[in-house]
């Protein structure tokens, strides 16, 4: 079957591609542009595609079975802020355009809709609360609110042969290159200040194989529904650690963040479905072989001066 991926190429969707490649699906990657030679572990189809409202794009649907939607209009490296100050056509895109490709994906006979959506529409909640999917969501960013609005809008499709489900993710990290946390680790390895932070963390192979659950399981369990998909807390001495010991770096780390500040997401609904992400394990093999790739090629560079 043929699974289009909006934002295939992007960080998070490329990790989603190569989940359906390796599982057997036939993948189609909508986007402005066409994926470089070889992006890919296996040859893909492409479809130019947009998130602007005022273009009907059903012919993009013809042969999509599947439809996972990770396209998102924003700022470089922002998602909370990636607005700019340009909140209206934000919203026009990120909103209105992933309505319209929802509806597009229903009239042309798509038979399952994936939104990848954020913990920001959850909004703020006081230090250690939990955050459950059956929660009030109260979004004080535009992101957050636009994320919100596109799974209600979703959900309110909802029909006996189109199925729509929301994954409410967390940040997301791994190790295709570039990565998430490039700049950071760049500044640790140069010397310049680097602050203490935590975050919940998602591996992307664990969002992928999140998506495909959501392809794989009955419609009648997911349809309509949301789900919370989030695995760890890390701060920026967990992420540098491995990175200090694998670089053999002499720089200073910073202090560990107080995780207990942090609204952990509850899981139990996805696992449920016998969803289970890697944890710690898959967090430290991931810091090693980026460690490891980033110890190469400087050694690669070295020798070619």
């Amino acid at each position: 079957m043929k699974v289009l991926v909006s934002g295939g190429t992007g960080l998070v969707g490329r990790y989603v591609v190569e989940e359906l490649l390796a599982a057997g699906y036939q993948v189609i990657v909508g986007a402005r542009r066409a994926p470089l030679p070889r992006f890919f572990s296996r040859p893909v189809e492409f479809a130019a595609l947009s998130l602007d409202p005022d273009k009907d794009q059903i012919d993009v649907f013809d042969d999509a079975y599947f439809f996972v939607h990770a396209a998102f209009s924003h700022l470089p490296g922002k998602y909370r802020g990636g607005e700019g100050d340009d909140p209206k056509t934000f919203q026009k895109l990120n909103l209105n355009g992933s309505v319209r490709l929802f509806e597009a994906a229903k009239r042309a006979g798509t038979r399952r809709c994936v939104f990848l959506s954020s913990r920001a529409a959850y909004g703020d909640h006081p230090p250690g609360v939990e955050l459950t999917e059956t929660m009030l969501a109260k979004p004080e960013t535009l992101y957050g609110q636009i994320k919100l609005d596109t799974e209600r809008a979703l959900a309110e499709l909802k029909s006996p042969g189109f199925a729509g489900v929301s994954l409410r993710a967390t940040g997301v990290y791994g190790d295709l290159f570039p990565n998430k946390w490039d700049g950071l680790i760049a500044d640790y390895l140069a010397g310049r200040p680097v602050a203490a932070r935590v975050g919940t963390e998602l591996h992307g192979r664990d969002l992928a194989r999140a998506v495909r659950l959501m392809l794989e399981t009955e419609s009648t369990r997911i349809s309509g529904e949301i789900f919370n998909i989030s695995d760890i807390s890390v701060d920026t001495n967990d992420i540098l650690s491995p990175i200090r010991r694998e670089m053999g770096c002499r720089h200073a780390l910073p202090a560990a963040a107080d995780k207990a500040v942090l609204n952990p997401m509850s899981t139990a609904k996805i696992r449920a479905l016998g969803w289970t992400p890697g944890g710690t394990a898959l967090f430290e093999e991931t810091m090693h072989r980026l460690a490891a790739g980033l110890s190469q090629s400087r050694g690669h560079r070295s020798t070619q001066v």
